[in-house]
């Protein structure tokens, strides 16, 4: 748009849409002469900024007198800095939203990498201080915690590369080999132990959640967060919010849960299973290891993670639910984690294929007799 004088010398602006509001604000620009070049910089927004024509004057002034830098000043001095890993992480940091992942992430950055490459440029990181870390962290940490930690670090030198404010690193860190395709996968005595534990347990909260994942195959999060207004008993379906996909999903209700649902103890709080604030809840490992123990499961097994994959496992077994329905109903966002369970559904094609063997086998054996029979 065309810029619009104002009462002031060298201040004007340009109308623009109002980010999340009705109607138009008013974006403020100043331009002057220093050492012989004209400079235009914008000052600030009419709404976001809280910008007037009286302050953008006020802003020109002091940039006239060098007592502000100019946008393209304040990008050489940042070129002239030495970039650390700990300033790049901030500047990182600042050009993103705190989401849970960031957050998740900034805790990683300060447990594992201060200590030893915060005050490192990433030009003088050299390979054998990423395989001291490695070797360090893999010693008491999984190895796909250690692939997030040494992710952050590509990340941080890569974001300071692309901002041209150092140069990255040389090299590719080596990872960590992670197996992600562990199923947690119950038998059917297994499986029978814990149901009678989680019917036994004074928890009801907790076992109805429990008994929820078999039956749908929700996620823990996904059960934290789940809602009353989030059930739709008329047509029959469960919308999930914030999945792991990102995207917005719903799955059927089927009789089990809605039978689950309808008799799980509802008050006045809008979540199903609320925290002990009232608000949405954040764990429930203690009466989850409780029934985990009473039903003799092992320690490594995550209760409500291996229930889902129970609830999987059953499904592509049974021979009756193909993998893309499967994929659907556990809102996977590809086919790729759902194949992990192919192999439970080509054991049933073969059952079903042997059937078919012994079927026509005994029919071609009696045919072979009675060609006998004739000849004699």
């Amino acid at each position: 748009m065309a810029r619009v004088k104002t009462k002031y010398p060298g201040v004007f602006y340009r109308e623009r849409k109002r980010p999340g509001g009705a109607g138009t604000e008013k974006v403020y620009y100043v331009v002057f002469k220093r050492d012989g070049k004209i400079i235009e910089e914008k000052v600030g927004c009419q709404y976001a900024e809280d910008m007037t024509p009286a302050k953008a004057a006020t802003i020109r002034g002091q940039l006239m007198e060098g007592k502000l830098a100019t946008k393209t000043e304040k990008r050489a001095e940042k070129q002239k800095k030495l970039w650390t890993i700990g300033e790049l992480w901030q500047e990182y940091k600042a050009h993103r939203p705190m989401t849970k992942s960031l957050s998740i992430d900034d805790n990683r950055y300060h447990n594992y990498l201060v200590p030893t490459l915060a005050n490192k440029e990433p030009k003088t990181i050299v390979p054998l201080d990423i395989d001291r870390l490695r070797i360090k962290l893999l010693k008491t940490r999984s190895p796909q915690t250690v692939k997030h930690v040494l992710g952050i670090i590509k990340r941080i030198c890569l974001f300071g590369q692309n901002k041209a404010l150092c140069p990255g690193l040389n090299f590719h860190p080596q990872m960590p080999p992670v197996d992600n395709k562990k199923t947690e996968y119950l038998t059917k005595d297994q499986l029978h132990e814990l149901l009678a534990a989680i019917d036994a347990d004074e928890n009801r909260h907790v076992a109805t959640m429990m008994k929820l994942a078999l039956f749908t195959g929700m996620r823990r999060g996904e059960l934290f967060r789940l809602q009353w207004e989030h059930i739709d008993f008329r047509q029959g379906f469960i919308k999930i919010v914030e999945p792991k996909g990102g995207k917005e999903q719903i799955i059927p209700i089927n009789s089990a849960a809605r039978q689950l649902l309808e008799n799980h103890k509802r008050t006045n709080n809008p979540f199903v299973f609320p925290g002990k604030d009232g608000g949405q809840r954040v764990s429930a490992q203690k009466a989850l290891r409780r029934i985990r123990e009473r039903a003799g499961l092992p320690k490594d097994f995550r209760p409500l993670h291996g229930l889902r994959h129970t609830f999987a496992s059953e499904l592509a077994s049974s021979g009756e639910v193909d993998l893309y329905v499967l994929q659907r109903l556990l809102t996977h966002k590809s086919p790729v984690m759902t194949q992990r369970y192919a192999h439970l559904r080509d054991e049933t094609l073969k059952r079903g294929a042997e059937v078919a063997s012994g079927i026509f086998h005994i029919h071609d054996q009696t045919e072979i007799k009675q060609i006998k029979k004739t000849k004699k």
